[in-house]
C-alpha cells in the first residue's frame, strides 16, 4: 500500500491540474501576462557640472532618443537611449510641465507658468504658439495653467489646460481651436486638474483626472466612452503595443493596465522615500522612464 501513494498523488495531481484547465478552456479566460521589469543602474550620464532638477516630463524621438525637460536651466536634456548626453536648450519658459514628441520629431510642450502651448524643432526653434503669454483665461486663444499637450495621429493638438480651466482643448495641427469639453467637478466628463492627455489606436482621447483619482475615455468629438477608477492618481500617462502605463504620484507606484483597465502588474518606483513620479514615457523598445520633480531624477526601467 505504501508503494502505491505516491502513484496515487501524481494521478490526483494530473486530475487536479487537468480540471483547472478544462475550466479554463470551457469560460475562454486566460491568466494575463506576467510583465517583469529592473531599473538600469545610473542611467543617465551626466555631463560635469550638470544637474537635474524636477523632471517633469520625458518623451523619445523616432531614433530612441531620450528628451528629459527639467524645470531648470538647461530646460531641455538630450540622452541617446544608452544614457550618452548628446545635447541641451533653453526656451523662454516658467515652468516647463508637458512634453510630447510627434511623428516628425517636434517637441510639443506645455508651459504652466507661461499658459503656453509651444511646438518646437528637436534643436529648440519655435515653430508654433498657443496661448497668451502669462495671460490666463478660458477662451479659444487662451490656457490657464495647461498641463499637456498631444499630437494626434491626424495632426490634431489635444491640451490638457488642467491646473486652472479643468477642460481639454482641441486644436488643428495650424493651430485653430475647434472645440473644447469639460470643467471642474467630479461628475462625468468633468475633472480636477487633467494632467496627461494620450490618444491610443483607436484614437480614444484617454485623460488623466489626477485629483479625481480615475482615467476618462472619450472619442475625439469629447464623447465619454469609459471611465477606469481604483487607477491611483494618474499622474503620468503613456502607452505601448495595447498597454497602459500609469504613474501613481500619490502612492509612487506604475501600474501597467490592458486597454479595458484591467491591472496586469505594477512595481514601486519609490522605495522608502517620500518622491513623486510625476511623468512616464515608454520608447519603441519597451523602455519604460520616470520623471520625477520632488525627486530631481529620471529612471529608466527595461523588461527582464
Amino acid at each position: 500500500m505504501n508503494q502505491l501513494r505516491p502513484t496515487l498523488r501524481i494521478l490526483l495531481l494530473l486530475v487536479s491540474v487537468g480540471i483547472v484547465v478544462g475550466a479554463s478552456a470551457f469560460t475562454g479566460e486566460k491568466t494575463p501576462p506576467k510583465l517583469e521589469f529592473q531599473q538600469v543602474a545610473n542611467w543617465p550620464t551626466l555631463p560635469a557640472g550638470m544637474k537635474l532638477d524636477g523632471i517633469s516630463a520625458v518623451a523619445s524621438d523616432s531614433k530612441d532618443n531620450v528628451y528629459l525637460l527639467n524645470r531648470v536651466k538647461p530646460y531641455v536634456i538630450i540622452f541617446d537611449r544608452d544614457g550618452k548626453f548628446l545635447r541641451s536648450w533653453n526656451g523662454d519658459f516658467k515652468t516647463p510641465h508637458g512634453l510630447r514628441i510627434d511623428n516628425d520629431d517636434n517637441l510639443w510642450i506645455a508651459d504652466m507658468a507661461n499658459h503656453l502651448v509651444q511646438k518646437f524643432t528637436p534643436d529648440g526653434k519655435l515653430l508654433l504658439s498657443l496661448g497668451k503669454k502669462d495671460m490666463p483665461g478660458l477662451a479659444a486663444d487662451q490656457f490657464n495653467k495647461p498641463a499637456d499637450a498631444y499630437p494626434g495621429p491626424d495632426g490634431e493638438i489635444y491640451v490638457a489646460d488642467g491646473y486652472g480651466n479643468s477642460r481639454v482643448a482641441k486644436f488643428t495641427k495650424e493651430g485653430k481651436f475647434l472645440q473644447d469639453w469639460g470643467k471642474k467637478g467630479k461628475g462625468e466628463s468633468e475633472f480636477n486638474i487633467p494632467h496627461v492627455v494620450y490618444l491610443d489606436s483607436d484614437k480614444r482621447v484617454i485623460i488623466g483626472d489626477r485629483e479625481n483619482q480615475r482615467v476618462q475615455i472619450f472619442d475625439r468629438d469629447g464623447k465619454l466612452l469609459d471611465e477606469w477608477k481604483n487607477t491611483g492618481a494618474p499622474y503620468g500617462l503613456a502607452l505601448h503595443k495595447d498597454r497602459v502605463y500609469l504613474a501613481d504620484g500619490r502612492k509612487g507606484t506604475i501600474r501597467v493596465l490592458d486597454m479595458k483597465g484591467k491591472l496586469l502588474t505594477s512595481w514601486q518606483a519609490t522605495e522608502g522615500v517620500k518622491e513623486t513620479p510625476h511623468w512616464i514615457h515608454v520608447d519603441r523598445q519597451g523602455a519604460v522612464y520616470v520623471g520625477f520633480v520632488s525627486g530631481k531624477k529620471v529612471q529608466k526601467w527595461v523588461p527582464k
